[in-house]
């Protein structure tokens, strides 16, 4: 399997599983190959609707984003299955 390949499997599976959820902007965040355990590592962010701010939220915060969810999706190399699914949780940025 090449990256391509394991990040449509990503975002297919992730669609899929999450689909009465309605999550959008679903898009890639990392991938990486893990070479001793024959998987891939796919990050995949998306947003939930109920993760959308309000117009007054977006106004007081960081550019009025919605806040994303991030799921690794390890993906076994040689017969292209999902293995695991776990959450990936972002360092908050450090104030300066």
């Amino acid at each position: 399997m090449d990256v391509k390949q394991a990040v449509r499997t990503a975002k297919d599976y992730l669609a899929d599983l999450m689909a009465d959820e309605g999550i959008e902007n679903l898009g890639l965040e990392e991938v990486q190959f893990d070479e001793v355990a024959q998987r891939w590592n796919v990050t995949i962010g998306f947003s939930r609707p109920w993760d959308r701010k309000n117009a007054l939220t977006a106004a007081l915060t960081e550019y009025g984003r919605s806040d994303r969810s991030y799921k690794v999706l390890s993906i076994d190399d040689a017969d292209g299955r999902v293995k695991s699914l776990k959450d990936r949780i972002l360092e908050s940025p450090r104030a300066v």
